[in-house]
């Protein structure tokens, strides 16, 4: 099977699998490393290249037809942002207000646990 096919398959079907959920996420430089590395793995699975033939990310993703997995959870994390950002005043998503402000300094040590 040609990579191009294949990597339309893996941009349909595996990749908005892995983003399922992202737009929400707090992301932290871990998770999307971790994504970044789960993804790689898959695409030099797909070339049937590893790590040993020491071929570059952007080559192999160049090869297959992707972007890198990053733009892309930047991408959902936008669309999810204007959607919160037409909501109606009235909406439970607006009503949680992310826009609130802590009064005071912070203390020393270990951020309490709070529920909000």
């Amino acid at each position: 099977m040609p990579l191009k096919l294949k990597g339309k398959f893996y941009g349909t079907a595996i990749r908005p699998a892995m983003l399922y959920g992202t737009e929400c996420w707090a992301v932290k430089h871990q998770h999307v490393h971790k994504m970044g590395v789960a993804e790689m793995r898959m695409l030099r699975w797909m070339c049937g290249h590893t790590r040993n033939d020491k071929i570059r990310n952007e080559d192999i993703q160049g090869k297959v037809g992707v972007a890198e997995i990053e733009g892309k959870m930047r991408e959902n994390r936008l669309r999810w942002f204007g959607h919160v950002q037409r909501k109606h005043t009235d909406a439970l998503i607006i009503r949680c207000d992310y826009g609130t402000e802590v009064q005071g300094q912070r203390v020393r040590g270990r951020p309490r646990k709070t529920l909000e």
